[in-house]
């Protein structure tokens, strides 16, 4: 009689379990992959070439530079400092008007009343602009033909002819105004979203125990909202200290330099004077303020902590 065929033993239990566990990383690894190609790959570049003396302009002065980008930009390099300071000054400014702004309009959505969808709506519409169009729109109501101040003029406030974005006294609080305008609806849609989530119970057993408003939003509302607050200031610090394109556009870093941010010049510095090697080292010291100034911020604030 012919021996029975064989038959295939099933996986071991161990191995047959492994399979659904490591099926979703095998799903996601492709597009994973490919993410660290796009992330890793320029960060290493970064890396790389802030080590180089490179300028395609002048070839014979490429090579190795070790460490001289950086110390020419620590101790040779006075714009450096200059744009660091303004970088700070504009990060600490417009996240601040920001937050409170955003904070307050928040607040005025979040209440009941007519017309409310078509508020919100008008709250949050600035935020879908674009960054380049939100600096022709605010060109066009500086120009000092047509703009603000030539309607200032003829009410008698001010001169005819004046362009806040040339004065040296002026562009800053000009170019803080444009960047308002984007800027104070993320932290709105950011901050509304987490009150949607606050207990009303909260709320009445506040107000029977006789608490005012004032308390109940230093009590209550502030505490509720403090991971939100967090997120949102740190994410927007570092999209501001990073902007390039509302102030590129609006004033070129003029006039004289006067609103020139760290990565502007990093910009200066290798597009138009293709000096890549230097831009690198700059691109690289901000990197590394940046990653600094997260940590420290996520840990003093304790991010995440359940104190509520």
């Amino acid at each position: 009689m012919a021996p029975a065929a064989a038959v295939a033993k099933p996986p071991p239990k161990r191995r047959r379990a492994l399979y659904p566990r490591r099926l979703p990383y095998l799903l996601i690894a492709p597009a994973g992959l490919l993410m660290l190609g796009f992330i890793a790959y320029p960060v290493i570049s970064v890396f790389y070439y802030s080590l180089q003396h490179y300028n395609p302009t002048k070839p014979w002065r490429n090579g190795f530079a070790g460490f001289e980008n950086f110390t020419h930009a620590f101790t040779q390099d006075p714009m450096f400092w200059d744009t660091l300071q303004f970088s700070v000054k504009w990060v600490v400014v417009e996240v601040g008007l920001q937050l409170l702004f955003g904070l307050a309009l928040a607040l005025i959505v979040n209440q009941t009343f007519i017309g409310r969808g078509i508020s919100r709506a008008m709250v949050f519409s600035p935020w879908a602009v674009s960054g380049v169009l939100t600096s022709v729109i605010w060109v066009l109501l500086y120009n000092s033909q047509t703009g603000i101040t030539r309607y200032l003029a003829d009410m008698g406030i001010g001169s005819y002819g004046t362009s806040w974005l040339s004065d040296t006294g002026t562009v800053f609080s000009a170019a803080i105004i444009a960047d308002l305008w984007r800027g104070v609806p993320f932290f709105a849609i950011l901050i509304l979203a987490d009150l949607q989530s606050v207990s009303k119970d909260l709320y009445e057993a506040a107000e029977v125990d006789g608490a005012s408003r004032f308390r109940q939003f230093i009590h209550i509302t502030l505490p509720h909202l403090k991971n939100a607050i967090v997120l949102s200031t740190l994410l927007r610090a570092v999209w501001e200290f990073n902007n390039v394109d509302l102030l590129y556009t609006l004033t070129g870093g003029g006039p004289a330099g006067a609103t020139t941010t760290l990565p502007l010049y990093v910009a200066n510095t290798s597009v138009d004077a293709h000096n890549f090697g230097y831009a690198s080292a700059l691109t690289t010291v901000a990197f590394v303020i940046l990653l600094f100034f997260s940590i420290l911020y996520l840990r003093l604030s304790k991010f995440g902590s359940d104190d509520k």
